[in-house]
């Protein structure tokens, strides 16, 4: 059987707070960076999870 980890908005949301001070980047340098291919191996990794963390915050709208 799969794991489901559920969490809330506020839980996602300082998640992706955590995430883009990690790589000490606003949103819009990281978004922007990634437009460019410009992101190392491990800001690529956050940017993919933050992706997912969006998805989610919209699907909860």
């Amino acid at each position: 059987m799969p794991t489901m980890i559920h969490r809330t908005r506020s839980e996602l949301e300082a998640q992706r707070e955590r995430l883009l001070a990690g790589v000490n980047m606003t949103y819009e340098e990281l978004a922007e960076r990634a437009a460019t291919y410009s992101l190392s191996m491990d800001e690529l990794d956050v940017w993919h999870t933050i992706e997912g963390v969006d998805y989610l915050l919209d699907g909860e709208s």
